[in-house]
């Protein structure tokens, strides 16, 4: 099956469950290569299917998305990797339930790649989050 049709798939599965009230909670992301060309596609819940060059999930979604744009796609695996990291340095912070713990796969035309977790470099060391007197014009 190419990535394509396991798209259309989990679509159809998804749009299945929802018509029976009992929808499967979850956003999917599909990446794969056929015949060299690359492919990158969502389904949600409720089996609405798209494609584009660049997907988040869940709150990157909101956070993660427009720096993900503004990066384009034409990089090296490298700046990749730099723009994932600071989109999910924006998403730890802004989320007070998410971790720092990363893992970042990759999907070529040679084959996936999935990386050891690590942790991602964060900094909270800003003086307004020093300031302990929460009344005073540089805290929350």
């Amino acid at each position: 099956m190419t990535p394509r049709d396991i798209h259309q798939y989990l679509g159809r599965v998804m749009y299945n469950r929802r018509n029976k009230f009992d929808p499967l909670w979850n956003q999917l992301i599909v990446a794969g290569f056929r015949d060299g060309k690359p492919f990158l596609g969502s389904v949600d819940l409720i089996g609405t299917m798209y494609e584009d060059d660049v997907m988040a999930t869940g709150f990157g979604s909101y956070m993660a998305l427009p720096l993900l744009r503004k990066a384009g796609t034409e990089m090296s695996k490298e700046e990749a990797k730099k723009v994932m990291e600071d989109c999910l340095r924006v998403d730890y912070c802004r989320n007070c339930r998410a971790t720092d713990v990363i893992q970042i796969a990759t999907v070529s035309a040679e084959g996936i790649e999935i990386g050891e977790p690590y942790k991602n470099s964060s900094y909270w060391d800003y003086e307004g989050f020093k300031n302990t007197n929460f009344r005073g014009p540089k805290s929350f």
